[in-house]
């Protein structure tokens, strides 16, 4: 990080240029060595001003709805995949015009629209589900118990296929290749005999590929294994992958209080610019602090929202902090920016971009008619 965080009027989001390039170069080198296809997953990065960029390094983009189709469609180009847990009849015909690839989450969706599939050249496919889960938390596990999210064996209709071209499954979150391998086993095991019948197969998001303990050789692996077997495209869908690490959140302080325990106000907020700090929960790392009582001084830092929970974590510093000192929040790229909101009327962050020669560009500032556009 080379900007001058001084000159950023705050809350703003800032993408290291480099930083993403890193990452599609690795992404770029998995897909050639793998001889497999990536596709940006829009849910968790929609940076579209960097569309471009990124589209020279993947095969294209997916969406979980039709808005993000057609941002994917306008702004990089390549292929365009989509997929909904229910398509809206209003917006089918849009979709089946855009978009490229188009997975269905049940056979009822299938069977629902597959008539204008018929008269279509466009590819298409059911979500599975193996029922076999490699994570501990339920709001991000979709093999859990009643998961709403594909087809299980014992619901897969195979005399429905017809024109279903691929298969698809999500089961991983920020994980490593290893539960890759536990959870291809529980797939051949249960849909082995449809794959056979593919054309493509498409094993989701949540390979934190860019990480950087992520084992890329048997990801590499699994999936040239894969396709000898099967003879089958492969597609991986990394969100949080792309901009990984590649990104922050610059905040001034606002008020020191204290209540028991040094408080921090800051112009930003967890309820409204990292909510994922607050629904996963998780305590984002922040440049020069590290954990409560591992420094000299330590403080709460908290957000600018009435919310009493609108708390980004506890952290300790090496100096005391004062009004107008600087934060940086890590990895603020990934879903804060997809997730944000105008909580309590609380203005969003601008988004800038460190570009690679260090310069640092406005790409959107945001004020009051954003907020009240949203409302009626």
């Amino acid at each position: 990080m080379k900007f001058d965080i001084n000159s950023i009027k705050t809350p703003c989001y800032v993408v290291d240029e480099k930083l993403l390039i890193k990452n599609l170069e690795c992404l770029k080198s998995v897909a050639k060595r793998a001889e497999c296809k990536v596709l940006l997953a829009q849910k968790a990065f929609s940076m579209y001003s960097l569309y471009p960029l990124i589209g020279k390094y993947i095969n294209g983009t997916t969406a979980s709805g039709l808005f993000e189709a057609k941002l994917g469609h306008e702004e990089m180009g390549g292929e365009n995949h989509i997929f909904s847990t229910a398509y809206l009849e209003n917006e089918f015909d849009e979709v089946l015009e855009i978009c490229d690839y188009i997975i269905f989450n049940s056979f009822s969706q299938w069977d629902k629209y597959k008539d204008k599939a018929k008269n279509s050249a466009k590819k298409f496919g059911i979500r599975i589900n193996p029922n076999y889960s490699t994570q501990k938390s339920s709001i991000y596990d979709p093999c859990s118990y009643g998961s709403r999210l594909g087809v299980t064996a014992e619901n897969f209709n195979k005399n429905m296929l017809g024109k279903i071209s691929g298969l698809h499954f999500h089961t991983l979150c920020e994980q490593n290749s290893d539960d890759l391998i536990l959870t291809l086993n529980a797939i051949e095991a249960q849909f082995g005999e449809y794959i056979h019948q593919m054309e493509w197969i498409n094993f989701g998001g949540g390979h934190h590929i860019t990480r950087e303990d992520y084992d890329t050789k048997t990801l590499i692996d699994c999936i040239q294994r894969f396709k000898q077997k099967y003879d089958v495209e492969v597609y991986l869908e990394p969100g949080e992958a792309v901009a990984l690490n590649a990104g922050y959140l610059v905040s001034t302080v606002l008020d020191i209080i204290t209540n028991d325990i040094n408080i921090a106000i800051l112009d930003t907020s967890a309820a409204c610019h990292m909510p994922d700090v607050i629904e996963m929960p998780y305590r984002p790392n922040v440049i020069g602090a590290g954990v409560p009582k591992s420094k000299k001084y330590d403080y709460r830092l908290g957000g600018v929202t009435c919310l009493a929970g609108d708390i980004i974590g506890d952290y300790s510093f090496d100096k005391e902090l004062k009004v107008g000192d600087r934060l940086v929040f890590c990895d603020m790229a990934i879903y804060s920016m997809v997730k944000n909101n105008t909580f309590n009327g609380i203005n969003l962050p601008s988004i800038a971009v460190a570009r690679a020669d260090g310069k640092l560009e406005i790409i959107r500032e945001f004020g009051y008619q954003d907020f009240k556009s949203r409302l009626s």
